[in-house]
């Protein structure tokens, strides 16, 4: 479990988490709760985190959604490195504010950035920069009337039936009406599923329904309850 121990991420401070796996380990990375960005006033708040993986080793890194409070400013970075034999699976994900306080594209800036290595070699490098001021989200083909995002990204070293993981992770995707989303192939040893959703508890069971799918396709694993409520 990844624990801040304040009540959320201010303008100015940097977190900054380095892990090491060593080989054949098997990790769950979690968050208790979402992340939440509040008002900045100068500086951006800033998450970096670096994750090197061993022969052999698992990584499953499930944090909850950023919550960008009004006026925020967030730049995050998540780097993996995957040595040979190694997998991941990978979410990220994010509202668009404090919508039950009406807040919605009200923050300043969120900057995520997301690279993973596999044998030293890059597998997939996605950046997403919101500046909500400077193009509205809610304009179509962009966000429209969604307040959510997600990507859950599953690589691994010497695994090929990648068609038949993406076929499966968008069937996922299908049993969703309300969800609206894809799957793609990387060109690397592994597969991206994207989604927007309308609403927190869609967004947090489809990453849900993800995960174990996830967990099932490329682990060969039963699904892991988390039991953080």
């Amino acid at each position: 479990m990844l624990l801040n121990p304040t009540g959320g991420v201010l303008g100015g401070d940097r977190l900054v988490t380095e892990i090491t796996q060593e080989a054949e380990t098997h990790v769950c990375l979690t968050t208790p709760s979402a992340t939440r960005i509040y008002r900045t006033l100068t500086r951006p708040a800033i998450i970096e985190t670096t994750i090197q993986l061993g022969e052999g080793a698992t990584l499953e890194y499930l944090p909850d959604h950023v919550i960008p409070h009004i006026h925020s400013a967030l730049r995050q970075s998540l780097r993996v490195e995957m040595a040979a034999g190694s997998r991941a699976i990978i979410q990220d994900s994010m509202a668009s504010g404090r919508v039950a306080h009406g807040e919605r594209w009200s923050f300043t800036e969120m900057d995520s950035r997301t690279e993973v290595r596999m044998c030293g070699k890059p597998a997939f490098i996605n950046r997403t920069r919101i500046t909500p001021a400077s193009v509205s989200p809610l304009q179509i083909g962009i966000m429209e009337e969604f307040d959510y995002m997600a990507c859950t990204g599953l690589f691994a070293d010497g695994f090929s039936d990648w068609p038949r993981v993406a076929a499966a992770m968008n069937a996922e995707l299908d049993r969703a009406p309300d969800i609206h989303g894809g799957v793609s192939l990387v060109s690397r040893g592994g597969c991206v599923v994207r989604f927007l959703a309308r609403s927190a508890p869609d967004m947090i069971c489809m990453n849900k329904k993800l995960g174990d799918a996830a967990r099932a396709l490329l682990l060969q694993l039963p699904p892991f309850d988390h039991r953080k409520y």
